[in-house]
């Protein structure tokens, strides 16, 4: 397993994450945490989760696997999206994040957060108030760094300049939406990163499964599918055009000799400014078939073919049935 350091917080990461969006919703809580104990002695050190991920099960899920392995892990989580009916139950607002904060922390069964994230931007609240809550959150040792996920890359740069003007904590992290299809966030977020020391820990690096040869080119969603279980916003993101693209890709790789869904991750986490690529997979079986790409190197000779593919910068046609993602990525609020 590689590692890399996230150069705001001068700590080390394993070069892949494992994503707990599917904690209980399909995957059986045993086999979640014999998932996390699995990753854990691969090497992987970094767990993400949210505070809604089947509403709250993930993050407890998590919390139990390494109730007994704390120190080995560095745990992720998010807040924003509603989780009651009260107004400080969703959002970005000072009351909104120390309640969802202590909340997390009560069900991942820990006493801090390593990382402490925004999983959308709330543009009704003033980004002072935001990071202000933020550092009370590290000033308290509830958090040791903070991030946001999902924003467009002035919105991220506003909450570090912020923080800095103020003495605060600031972002350390952000994680965007980034695969082979959508290349997108190359052309202002990864540059901004480079610039401020922001690691980047991409989600959806198959693309719902389409850079992994797992859809036909009806785009019929495969029956254990995300698209197909929980549709959404992640349905909207199965097009034809990207089916093709996808199956494009997953023909490559198999003519090189890799495994489509190696290769795709691999691409991933070899980018500029990219500490870790979130990978989520469902069973053992999947999981053990990713942990190689932790010592892989994306080969240098097929950089051309993926470009081909999707040009740097852009997204294949109707990825998002949006021309502008983060529109989209808000209005799914």
């Amino acid at each position: 397993m590689q590692y890399r350091r996230l150069p705001r917080a001068n700590l080390d990461v394993s070069s892949l994450a494992l994503g707990t969006d599917n904690f209980a919703n399909p995957t059986p809580e045993g086999d979640a945490i014999r998932l996390v104990h699995a990753a854990l002695d691969a090497g992987i050190t970094l767990f993400d989760t949210a505070n809604t991920y089947a509403k709250g099960e993930a993050e407890r899920i998590l919390g139990k696997a390494l109730r007994d392995r704390r120190p080995e892990a560095l745990i992720a989580t998010k807040a924003y999206y509603p989780t009651g009916p009260e107004s400080d139950d969703r959002g970005n607002s000072r009351a909104a994040l120390l309640k969802a904060c202590n909340a997390s922390l009560d069900r991942l069964g820990t006493d801090y957060i390593d990382f402490f994230q925004l999983h959308r931007p709330d543009f009704d609240v003033p980004m002072e108030e935001t990071m202000g809550a933020l550092h009370e959150l590290v000033e308290a040792g509830k958090a040791r760094f903070v991030g946001s996920s999902t924003s467009p890359a002035w919105r991220t740069l506003e909450g570090v300049k912020v923080a800095e003007a103020q003495g605060w904590a600031g972002f350390v992290t952000e994680q965007p939406p980034y695969n082979i299809l959508d290349r997108r966030i190359e052309n202002e977020l990864v540059p901004m990163a480079l610039q401020f020391g922001l690691g980047l820990f991409p989600w959806s690096p198959l693309a719902m499964g389409m850079l992994a040869g797992r859809y036909s080119d009806d785009t019929r969603r495969p029956t254990q599918s995300r698209a197909a279980i929980r549709g959404g916003i992640y349905a909207e993101r199965v097009s034809s055009a990207a089916v093709r693209a996808g199956n494009t890709f997953a023909r490559l790789a198999r003519d090189h000799g890799y495994h489509p869904a190696q290769l795709a991750i691999c691409w991933v986490k070899d980018q500029p400014a990219v500490a870790a690529p979130l990978i989520g997979p469902k069973t053992l079986e999947q999981l053990t078939g990713l942990i190689p790409v932790g010592d892989m190197t994306f080969p240098e000779a097929l950089i051309p073919e993926v470009d081909r593919i999707c040009r740097p910068g852009s997204a294949v046609a109707d990825f998002h049935n949006s021309a502008d993602w983060m529109q989209q990525e808000i209005a799914d609020t």
